[in-house]
């Protein structure tokens, strides 16, 4: 008989915080994350565990956990067998993917990957980094870093380091000759989890919530009082993923439309609609979008 909880890792470190506003926006209370490595979830069928997300896919992979929450690269980097479940658009900064970039000093003279001939490599990610330089033909020594990677670059000949907005590459005047990896934040399953009718859907469920939850961030709800005369010229202007909600109104001259858009379009939208005859526009918050 299945066990009727899912035990899921919340990958601690840099896409913790993150991981836990996510959950906070698609409805679940997470408590006690600051002082415990089992965080308390509203939800009695579901046991959180924090680790590394280094480790996350071997832990899912051997069925210590049933799912969890990490990124493509160390997937990659483990090699693991597991399930993906779905992308998540989000990370620690922003909702754009990360890099694993081949870096050296800007007075390096070194200008390609070939350049690093015979050299030596530090990185976190060395099973990745050997295989990348192996198919390339070049013999470099791949060595692991601690961390603070950008500090080893002018001890060494290169180094592969993460980044997400290139600011940390930039700011130790280092300069990126190539990507070896393109990384999003993936939502896995051990293959047995996957299996269990139960786990399954409780894994589906998070997924559509946690999904729904990253595209509400980025779009907001508008809604707006049109006169019937004006209403084909408005609906024109109106981006919406399908045909807008229109509803009567007491006043048989106007209806009211309602629609979804991206915030960046919304500060645009906005004075378009005023001029096309609008009125009553306002727009509001969303906590979910389930396409």
């Amino acid at each position: 008989m299945s066990e009727n909880v899912l035990k899921l890792g919340i990958p601690k470190g840099s896409l913790q915080k993150a991981t836990f506003d996510l959950f906070e926006k698609a409805g679940f209370n997470v408590t006690g994350f600051e002082r415990s490595y089992f965080p308390r979830i509203d939800d009695p069928e579901i046991q959180l565990i924090m680790l590394r997300a280094q480790e996350m896919s071997r832990y899912v992979e051997d069925g210590v956990l049933d799912a969890g929450f990490t990124g493509y690269d160390w997937i990659t980097e483990n090699d693991s067998d597991v399930h993906e479940v779905c992308e998540l658009q989000y990370s620690k900064a922003t909702s754009n993917p990360t890099r694993w970039v081949l870096a050296v000093p800007n007075e390096s003279g070194i200008d390609k990957p070939e350049d690093l001939e015979g050299g030596i490599i530090a990185t976190e990610l060395v099973g990745a980094t050997k295989r990348y330089f192996a198919d390339k033909n070049i013999n470099v020594k791949v060595e692991f870093s601690w961390g603070a990677t950008e500090v080893k670059a002018r001890l060494v000949s290169g180094i592969v380091e993460l980044t997400e907005t290139g600011s940390s590459i930039k700011a130790n005047n280092l300069k990126i000759i190539d990507t070896l990896l393109t990384s999003t934040t993936r939502f896995i399953a051990g293959k047995s989890a996957w299996a269990d009718d139960f786990k399954r859907q409780k894994i589906e469920s998070l997924a559509i919530l946690l999904n729904a939850a990253i595209d509400a961030k980025t779009r907001v709800g508008l809604k707006m009082n049109v006169k019937k005369d004006d209403l084909d010229a408005i609906v024109k202007l109106l981006p919406a993923e399908k045909s807008p909600t229109v509803s009567a109104l007491a006043d048989s001259d106007y209806v009211a439309i309602e629609i979804i858009v991206e915030d960046k379009v919304e500060r645009e939208l906005i004075p378009q609609l005023k001029r096309a005859g609008a009125s009553g526009i306002f727009t509001y918050p969303l906590n979910k979008v389930i396409h």
